[in-house]
């Protein structure tokens, strides 16, 4: 029998989430993941911008959230998801700008994307990456069928030291799998292996458990 190679299993993955509602959107490098963000965002806001007549976000509006969101530790980071942003438009006016629906987490938009391509002190490539309203939030390392679990964790903590970066600091959840088994653990470097957990499977194919199983992947403790 032959071993699910890697690329297979990544391409299972992402069918799969696409099975559950997740817009697969196509990511090759940090410009690419600027745009979507701001797309996302103004589409998650859009209530808020109509309310003063608008749809987009002017550049040197965008360049303004995105100043806030650079800057502060793990966990203050995690506090500027939940937090409104109080934004100070072109004209003067004022928009509160919501990163994350917290209340209603199904309203939130939610994205997948793969090989996402960020150059650091090195160019590393992404397997598969979880996006929420235009944000990457989950980041899922996979290796092939009878690849320790131990490699995808290494290969993670590398990435902290050389590519991760901008947006990719929001990252809340790291997910490792090698279609067997899957473990997830924080966004906190600081930590070793022992701090993963085991992965609980939804089995239920129904609207309520998509939306369970969406929940599930930012409804999690913040970073510390």
């Amino acid at each position: 029998m032959a071993v699910q190679s890697e690329a297979a299993l990544e391409n299972a993955l992402i069918h799969a989430l696409e099975q559950m509602s997740y817009e697969y959107v196509k990511i090759e490098e940090e410009s690419n993941l600027r745009d979507n963000f701001k797309c996302q965002l103004e589409k998650h806001n859009r209530k808020q911008l109509a309310e003063i007549g608008r749809e987009h976000f002017t550049e040197s509006e965008f360049e303004k959230i995105l100043l806030h969101l650079e800057g502060g530790s793990r966990f203050e980071k995690s506090k500027k998801l939940r937090d409104l942003y109080p934004l100070e438009t072109e004209n003067g006016e004022r928009v509160w700008v919501e990163f994350l629906n917290k209340k209603q987490w199904c309203q939130n938009e939610f994205q997948v994307s793969n090989q996402i391509t960020i150059e650091g002190r090195k160019k590393c490539r992404y397997d598969v990456t979880i996006l929420v309203n235009g944000l990457p939030l989950v980041q899922i390392e996979l290796k092939k069928r009878g690849v320790e679990l131990r490699q995808a964790y290494d290969q993670v903590q590398r990435y902290h030291k050389t590519s991760f970066h901008g947006l990719f600091d929001y990252i809340q959840v790291f997910v490792i799998s090698n279609g067997v088994n899957t473990r997830y653990f924080a966004n906190n470097p600081n930590q070793g292996y022992k701090f993963t957990f085991n992965w609980i499977r939804i089995t239920t194919p129904s609207t309520t458990s998509v939306c369970l199983q969406q929940c599930s992947l930012i409804n999690v403790p913040l970073v510390r």
